[in-house]
This record gives structure tokens, sequence and C-alpha cells, in this order.
């Protein structure tokens, strides 16, 4: 007994030093593990030290193991709570990744069925629910965009955030499940196509037939005025949406070529078709140029300028979807993001899951 003695004490200091350190949440998966590692151990810990003068040794085993316990909750906690009551209600620009930064008084909850996670471990069940709060938290903060489509397009990137860093985890996929998983990446994918919705209708709307057709007693044909109006009417909404949109940002490569593969095989088709059936038409008549302003490769390169999140020569507000800013309080939106960095690191950290102890 007095040979293992010492490892134990030793092992035992290790473990509470653990429990009572900083708590932080890429700790939590490391001290679950010391946790059911030391509750393996208590059988042989009892064999071991069974005697009536090693009972301290049984008792500090018991101890730990409650500690343990005890700053995973805390830990749970901290987040969940740092996730909830997060308060900032002014946009990130360009639709990009929401750094969930400081605490509020927000105390707003959202509802969630739990008859679809039935079976689930209570721990599974708390970090989904971390998550629904999250969701909630962000599609709230969605609404103070102007602009709906960089509404959509910002709960599009976070789902597919929180999506891309649970995948990277078999710890906590395995955990949360396939099915919520699921359900989650369903929720990014409906963000983008509400988001094409939001932006393209309008634009894809000028290139229709209806409308430009005449017909009387004497002549029918295509009303040159109402194609001119209407050439003129998409170079117009396409140039707004490109200024616009070349300023947002899709961090993830392959969402962001994926949302401009799509946003393609949509406009280019059609702008296609309506020059193939009305070209003639415009150059025929006088300064064709003016209303001519794309060819179908000028749409395509110009596609692929969407979501890198270019800087714009002239500091323009509405370009950013945010409204009656000044500048004051737009460094006080910087100050924020970066004085507040530990909390980004803790949110970032939950989501990639680097468990490793500081």
């Amino acid at each position: 007994m007095e040979t293992v003695k010492g490892p134990a004490i030793q092992l035992f200091n290790f473990a509470e030093a653990i429990s009572i350190s900083r708590r932080s949440p890429e700790k939590l998966f490391k001290i679950l593990d010391l946790h059911d590692a030391c509750m393996d151990l208590l059988p042989d810990i009892d064999a071991v030290f069974f005697s009536k003068s090693a009972e301290s040794i049984r008792v500090q085993a018991t101890e730990i193991l409650s500690r343990l316990a005890e700053a995973a909750r805390g830990m749970l906690s901290e987040f969940e709570n740092a996730v909830l009551r997060e308060p900032s209600r002014v946009p990130v620009p360009g639709g990009t990744i929401h750094p969930l930064t400081r605490y509020s008084d927000d105390l707003t909850t959202p509802d969630m069925d739990f008859t679809d996670h039935e079976g689930q471990s209570p721990l599974a069940l708390h970090l989904i629910w971390i998550i629904v709060i999250l969701q909630f938290n962000l599609e709230g903060k969605s609404k103070h965009y102007k602009d709906n489509s960089l509404a959509f397009l910002f709960v599009m990137n976070n789902v597919h955030y929180i999506v891309q860093k649970i995948k990277g985890s078999p710890e906590l996929r395995e955990m949360i499940g396939d099915s919520y998983l699921k359900k989650l990446t369903g929720k990014f994918r409906q963000a983008a196509t509400r988001y094409q919705r939001a932006t393209w209708v309008g634009v894809l709307y000028c290139l229709r037939d209806e409308g430009l057709h005449v017909s009387g007693s004497f002549s029918s044909g295509v009303s040159k005025s109402a194609l001119r109006e209407r050439f003129k009417s998409f170079n117009t909404m396409f140039e707004e949406v490109h200024r616009m949109q070349a300023l947002w940002l899709i961090p993830d490569t392959q969402l962001r070529e994926e949302l401009q593969i799509s946003i393609s095989e949509k406009l280019i088709p059609a702008y296609r078709s309506f020059l193939g059936r009305f070209r003639t038409h415009i150059e025929n008549g006088r300064h064709p140029e003016q209303y001519i302003k794309y060819s179908v490769e000028d749409l395509e390169t110009a596609v692929l300028d969407f979501f890198e999140g270019k800087e714009e020569e002239e500091d323009d507000e509405a370009s950013r979807g945010v409204e009656n800013y000044s500048s004051m309080e737009a460094e006080e939106v910087l100050e924020e993001n970066q004085s507040t960095s530990k909390y980004y690191f803790s949110f970032e950290t939950w989501l990639y899951f680097n468990l490793q102890f500081n």
C-alpha cells in the first residue's frame, strides 16, 4: 500500500488542481475524461486502500470526483450564459461570423422540443440546448440588418460554421447525433435559399418577356422603348447587387463557391437567353452600349467577386447593411470586437473543440 500511496496522492493533487483551475469551455472534455478515469479507478482504490488508516485516501478520491463533476457543470453553465446573454445589436459588417462577446441582461430563452432527442445523454442534451440558444441569439441579431439578403447570409454563415465544427469533432458529432446535425444543415441551406430569393428574384424579373411585345392593327413586334428600359433596369439592379455583395463575406471557401455557382446557374442562362432573343433590337438602334453593358462572360466574372469581403474605395455605410451609425459608434463596435476577443476565443474553441489544457 505504501508503494502506491505516493503516486495516488500525486494523481489526486493533479485532479484537484485541474478542478479548481480557471474554467474555460475548451477544457470540458478533458475534465470529463479525467472524471471517467478516476471513476474507473475507484474499485481499485477501495481494494488497495481498504484499511482504516487509509480511509483519507478513499475520501479524497470521492471528493475529487465530486469536484470534477462540479467543474464540468460550471463550464457548461458559464458558456450557456455567455451565449444567451450576449447583447450586441450592431450588425457584423458583411454578414460574416459573429463573435459572441459579452454578457447582458437579456433573459429571453427559446423553446425546445426534447421529444426528438429521447435516449440521448444529459450532456448531449445540454450541448444541443446551447446550440439552440446560440441559433436563437443569432436569429435575433440578424434582424438588426437593414438588408434582408444580408440577414439571411449572416444566418447561413453562422449556422454553417456550427455544422462544420460539429463535423470536425468526432466526439461532439457522436453525442449530438446525425439527426440533429441534419436539422442544422437544413437550416443553413434554408437561409441560403432565402438569400437567393431576396436578392435575385427582382433581378431575374427584368429578364422576362412579358410587357415587351406590342401588337396593333398596323404592326406587331417588340417595343424598343420597353426593351431599353428593361436592359437599363437590369443593369442598375445588377450593378447595385454587385457593388454591395462584393463587400459581403462568406469566410468558408467551399460555401462561397457553392453559392456563387448556384447564382450563376440561375442568372447566366436567363441572361444568355434574354440577350439572344433581343440583342438585335438594341444593336440596330442608337447607342446600344448604353443598354447592353454586360456580355455573358462579364456576368460570369462579376459573380466571382461576390462574398469576397472586398473593401470599397469610399466608406459607404449602407453597403454594409447598417443604417445611421456615427463614426464614434463604428469605432465602439470595432473596439468591442477587439477588446472582448477572449470571449470570441471561448466561442471558437467550443466549436473547434481544441481541448488542450493551457
